[in-house]
Order: C-alpha cells, then sequence, then structure tokens
C-alpha cells in the first residue's frame, strides 16, 4: 500500500559550501539544484512507498536567478500525479538566506520574500507494491 497523496509536500534546508563554487562571482551551476530535486524526491518516495524509486525524467526546468556558494537553500517537492508506479513532482529551489561579503567575510542575511532560484517537473517511478 502506498501513502502517496496529491498535493503532499516535503522540504529539505541545505547550506551551500564554498567548495561549490564553479563560475566567477562565486556562482554554483545548476546542477547543484537538479542534484538538490534527487535528494528531496527520493526522501518522499522512501516517505511515502518504502523505495527511493528511480528518476525517470526531468520536464520544464527554469534557473529563475543565481545560486551562489553561502547561500541557505529550502528545497521542495509537491506530488502533483500518483500513478499505479510513477510519481510526478513538482520542485522549487528557494534562497532564504543568503552571504553578504561586503558587510564582512561571515556576514549574511535572511531573505524575506526568498528568491526563487530554479524550477521543475519531474517524474520517478517507484517498484509495484508487493
Amino acid at each position: 500500500m502506498t501513502a502517496a497523496e496529491v498535493g503532499l509536500t516535503l522540504t529539505h534546508r541545505r547550506y551551500v559550501p564554498y567548495s561549490h563554487a564553479h563560475y566567477g562571482g562565486s556562482l554554483v551551476d545548476g546542477a547543484y539544484s537538479l542534484a538538490a530535486f534527487g535528494d528531496v524526491a527520493t526522501d518522499l518516495c522512501i516517505r511515502t512507498d518504502g523505495d527511493e524509486g528511480l528518476f525517470a525524467s526531468y520536464s520544464d526546468v527554469q534557473f529563475r536567478a543565481p545560486v551562489r556558494v553561502g547561500d541557505v537553500l529550502e528545497i521542495s517537492a509537491t506530488l502533483v500525479r500518483v500513478g499505479a508506479r510513477s510519481r510526478e513532482m513538482e520542485f522549487v529551489v528557494r534562497v532564504v538566506a543568503r552571504g553578504a561579503p561586503d558587510r564582512g567575510a561571515s556576514a549574511a542575511d535572511v531573505l524575506d520574500p526568498p528568491v526563487v532560484a530554479t524550477t521543475a517537473r519531474g517524474v520517478v517511478v517507484v517498484p509495484p507494491p508487493g
């Protein structure tokens, strides 16, 4: 029996370490957001189906704002469709805090409202029940 229900949302938070700087200006590549989506999707499938599932596809990936080292991200997955074995999810990465190096090496600000950095839709497949 699955506990997967449309509308179920799961959220992770993580700090973006300086080791992930990829481009000038301390920018992080878009793959960082996609990996975070994979992590929250895995967690959601474990909670609903007792299995990590297997990511099948992404669609409509939008990089809306930069992610930088020193950011604190909130990554959410919401179930939007539940099939016999497929789980379609909408994903959002929000920057909820950002480093402020102009004020000092460890200065940071909480962003209110958060900045939507990345959105996507994806499908994860889980094994049949039983």
